[in-house]
């Protein structure tokens, strides 16, 4: 007797020539649709699944495959009671089932689709299908990867069948299948009833293994990259390595401080990252001048470093960066001549993130695990601007002054509390992080910038819980300080300020970063 394969995909990768193999292997094909007629067109012998139930397609389609002659065929198994069955019912078995879903994804990610487009494309005789040939995977082989399609002919040919082990592998991809198609599709219907600003009872992510890494933060600990499966375009994970060594665990968290740094400013800007801190960022009216200006923020702690730009790298740039030791280089695009430039430092990581719409759902959300559960929480987006300030000193900032101080709070929302920055008008001189106190982060920060504090900038992403801050600021030369505001002990600290002549606004946010 025959074997048979029943065929039905929206992906039709491959399929064609995945099925003149198959009846080349002496088997026969059912199939469905818009799959019927790909492999009617290709004249690969083929049949409706009409002509093996003897019940039309039916509901503008809906019912094609939900038939005990289609079910029954993936579900018996081969024993002779249910062959008794079957042959008493005019069943035959199905022993190869190849299916893919309606794209589901790909019809909610399309501008200004409608619900109803989206219920539409929602398959359920499809998964049926595979749930079923995966349950029985100890009799049938389901295949929903087009990339298996080479490794089930090969071992057919062979072995002349697919062993168990294999087909228990396929199934497990079969259910992940189904598992990420419900979830996208319980994930779009939770979002048509909740408000934005809600989070949703049970929360459903999958990402896929890029690669395993070599270890995580330390050797006796291992570790992977995986990538969201919503991820959009533009996001760091969805970008792309041009050359180097391969990336560690400890890479891409720098990456990732490095790149929401440079994101934060329209302007063209740089940043230079250790340990998720930054040792440097700044503005300039080119990636060369704004690299320099990040570099000479703090030069020693600058090595080993990763860089982030937030323009094309280009050649001059290139040419700088070439004579120092970094880790890694971001940007969202480098020129033909920076790469060629580059290419001579072959340990040296480029990477490139692209320019696109984050799109994607979960991108609002920060996550964090905990010893057996995750905190999740917004992420900490954007930030007051100049205009919701508040000027609390007798002393009142200029426009210049409000744009330096609108640079330093930028900056420090990105360093680990407690954070303090010193800057200038586009360039960090000092910058005290993760200290268990404010007046600790204060003088690091302060020390760092040295001379250059006077006449500079102070910005705090907390309040300041007493004056004794301020007091080493003004003995520093610090002109202005930007800070949220909200200690009980405001008004002494404001006091402060003004005897010392210094200005001080509020901002009425914090920017903690745990």
């Amino acid at each position: 007797m025959k074997r048979r394969a029943i065929i039905s995909v929206s992906d039709k990768t491959g399929v064609v020539d995945f099925a003149r193999e198959l009846v080349a292997l002496d088997f026969e094909l059912i199939s469905t649709g818009g799959t019927f007629k790909a492999l009617d067109e290709a004249n690969i012998p083929v049949k409706y699944v009409s002509e093996v139930t003897g019940f039309p397609e039916v509901l503008d389609g809906r019912v094609k495959t939900l038939h005990p002659l289609i079910h029954g065929g993936i579900l018996a198994r081969d024993s002779v009671e249910h062959r008794e069955q079957m042959e008493q019912n005019g069943i035959g078995f199905i022993d190869l089932v190849v299916v893919n879903l309606y794209p589901f994804r790909e019809t909610i990610s399309k501008p200004g689709v409608s619900f109803e487009e989206a219920i539409e494309n929602i398959d359920v005789g499809g998964p049926t299908m595979v749930r079923a040939a995966a349950k029985n995977h100890g009799r049938v082989t389901v295949v929903v990867n087009p990339a298996s399609y080479g490794d089930v002919v090969k071992v057919l040919r062979e072995a002349g069948t697919v062993s168990a082990g294999m087909r228990k592998r396929l199934a497990a991809e079969a259910f992940s299948h189904t598992a990420e198609y419900d979830r996208l599709i319980a994930g779009y219907l939770e979002r048509q009833l909740e408000t934005p600003d809600s989070f949703p009872e049970t929360i459903r992510l999958t990402a896929q293994k890029v690669q395993e890494l070599r270890y995580g933060e330390n050797p006796q600990q291992k570790a992977a990259f995986y990538i969201n499966s919503e991820a959009g375009m533009g996001t760091l994970a969805n970008g792309k390595q041009l050359q180097g060594k391969e990336l560690s665990y400890n890479n891409w968290m720098d990456m990732d401080a490095a790149w929401k740094i440079v994101r934060e400013f329209e302007s063209c800007a740089a940043t230079i990252i250790k340990h998720s801190n930054p040792c440097g960022v700044a503005l300039g009216n080119t990636p060369l001048e704004a690299y320099q200006s990040a570099l000479a923020a703090d030069p020693v702690s600058a090595f080993g470093g990763i860089i982030a730009f937030n323009r094309v790298v280009d050649g001059v740039c290139a040419e700088a960066i070439k004579g120092s030791f970094y880790e890694v280089i971001i940007a969202p695009e480098f020129s033909r001549e920076a790469q060629e430039i580059l290419s001579e430092k072959v340990n040296l990581r480029l990477f490139v993130v692209g320019r696109g719409d984050n799109g994607n759902y979960y991108s609002g959300w920060a996550f964090k695990s905990i010893n057996g559960g995750y905190l999740v929480q917004e992420v900490d987006r954007g930030t007051t601007s100049v205009g919701e300030w508040d000027v609390v000193t007798d002393q009142k900032p200029t426009e210049e002054d409000l744009i330096a101080l609108d640079f330093a709070w930028r900056v420090v929302k990105h360093v680990k509390s407690n954070a303090i920055v010193v800057t200038d008008h586009k360039q960090t001189l000092g910058v005290g992080a993760g200290q268990m106190n404010r007046v600790g982060s204060v003088k690091i920060a302060l020390e760092q910038a040295g001379d250059r504090a006077r006449g500079a900038y102070l910005a705090s992403d907390a309040f300041f819980p007493f004056p004794d801050s301020i007091e080493a600021a003004a003995k520093a030369g610090i002109r202005a300080i930007v800070q949220p505001g909200g200690s009980v002990k405001d008004a002494a600290v404001i006091e402060a300020a003004n005897r010392l002549n210094m200005i001080m606004v509020f901002t009425h946010r914090r920017h903690f970063q745990h």
